[in-house]
């Protein structure tokens, strides 16, 4: 395995994830762009002076719109990873398969090529076990949490801007804005994993991993 790993070049290894990485910094950095020219433009309509690039990325604006997306895809994973260990839908590439022992349900068993918290054994591989639905729950509750700090700031700052009062995050919390933010987010998550599960019983894609063989039946569950 180690020999054919050196066969390759790095991008060709890593391509995925590099591709990735560079669609999300393209279009965060998009994003706070054209983000700060609306905040600005927002900002004129209101007769308040305009903010430079930097001071943008400070504030509730900006903040409050990345992290509601980010919020809304931990969960999207933490979720996914979670429900699939014990759900099942007949036909899906998603799905575990109905009847037949699935290779992740296997006891780990440690060797010299396994992961360390495999060899140490004990409460760190029980961690271990459960760690991609831990850090997916844990980035989910920070992202929801700094969801909710910049939309707080930046409706007091609107609140100013009108010339009325600041509410506190305890009174901004009851308000439906916020959450008129989480669930617009929230639902779209549900809808593209209901998507993806549903549809792979019966569309495939030829070289994806994500889809079942092209000849498969649509009975088989399972890739």
């Amino acid at each position: 395995m180690g020999q054919a790993n050196k066969q390759h070049s790095f991008l060709y290894r890593n391509g995925l994830g590099l591709l990735f990485v560079a669609l999300f910094i393209i279009t965060l950095g998009a994003q706070a762009v054209t983000g700060w020219y609306e905040h600005n433009s927002e900002l004129e309509q209101e007769q308040a002076a305009a903010i430079t690039f930097l001071s943008y990325l400070q504030t509730g604006h900006f903040i409050s719109a990345t992290f509601e997306n980010f919020e809304s895809e931990f969960l999207q994973m933490a979720l996914y990873v979670i429900l699939t260990v014990g759900l099942r839908q007949q036909g899906s590439a998603e799905s575990k398969s109905l009847d037949e022992p699935e290779e992740v349900d296997r006891e780990p068993k440690p060797g010299p090529d396994a992961p360390w918290p495999v060899r140490k054994g004990g409460f760190v591989l029980k961690l271990y076990e459960n760690s991609l639905s831990l850090v997916f729950g844990i980035l989910f509750i920070i992202s929801w949490g700094l969801h909710l700090y910049g939309s707080w700031v930046d409706h007091n700052e609107q609140q100013v801007l009108l010339g009325k009062a600041k509410d506190s995050i305890g009174d901004y919390l009851l308000q439906a804005n916020f959450w008129f933010e989480t669930f617009q987010n929230w639902q779209s998550e549900f809808l593209s994993i209901a998507s993806i599960v549903i549809l792979t019983i019966f569309l495939r894609q030829k070289g994806s991993p994500e889809s079942k063989p092209v000849d498969a039946p649509n009975s088989e569950t399972g890739k």
